[in-house]
């Protein structure tokens, strides 16, 4: 499918939206630290999670995911050990890794996360990094406030550009994304899965024209009409 430069120019306003970046903490007291990587059709957030952990950000990294909806059927195993290996050809020892693989939403990523690291760690952590795509960097940590908001949270992804497509993916599969998720953005804080979070009239506008022109195929279903 050809996208237009008026539907490129709308995506990206939705792509610097959803961008939602922490500055990266410290390196003191990063032993107390956990990296949790959402699992995704993306393995560069898995290296950027090795990448982190190689520098001295903390002394765990816990991949969070079974299969979502971009990635059932794409590969043999979980999310969660997809990027593991990732990771460990990246250089990091199997040994400081955590696996959660059951989780199939962001929601599941931070409940399950959070239920593992007490359970591995005896203590938990009070203080996370949590690595996922650019474009989900918002809903993530709208998501993590609602569930784990009593710990130190930092957001971060890899320096991926809008038109630096993951393997597989295509541009209308993007903005699809970009589309569902800001409708989650407006619809999830009444549901309790996300906390409220401002919507400038620019996004809103963006999210609106791009829906109207069919970049429907992650919305909900009950907010496109097709079925309950």
């Amino acid at each position: 499918m050809m996208i237009n430069q008026t539907d490129l120019q709308l995506a990206k306003i939705l792509w610097n939206y959803h961008r939602r970046l922490d500055k990266l903490p410290d390196l003191i007291n990063s032993h107390k630290r956990v990296i949790i990587g959402l699992g995704s059709y993306d393995l560069r957030v898995a290296e950027y999670c090795a990448e982190l952990y190689l520098q001295g950000y903390a002394s765990k990294i816990l991949f969070s995911g079974k299969s979502g909806n971009w990635t059932v059927g794409r590969w043999n195993e979980t999310e969660a050990e997809v990027f593991a290996k990732c990771a460990i050809e990246s250089g990091v020892p199997a040994s400081a890794i955590l696996l959660e693989k059951n989780a199939s939403n962001i929601g599941e990523n931070i409940k399950f996360s959070k239920e593992l690291l007490f359970t591995k760690l005896t203590h938990g952590t009070d203080e996370a990094i949590l690595v996922t795509k650019p474009n989900t960097t918002r809903r993530a940590y709208a998501t993590f406030m609602v569930h784990w908001s009593e710990i130190s949270l930092t957001v971060s992804a890899p320096d991926i550009k809008f038109e630096e497509l993951a393997t597989g993916r295509t541009t209308k599969d993007l903005i699809d994304e970009l589309v569902g998720d800001t409708e989650r953005i407006i619809s999830y804080p009444e549901q309790g899965y996300q906390i409220t979070q401002e919507i400038p009239e620019p996004v809103m506008q963006a999210y609106v024209k791009l829906k109207s022109a069919g970049y429907t195929s992650h919305c909900q279903p009950l907010l496109t009409g097709m079925g309950k």
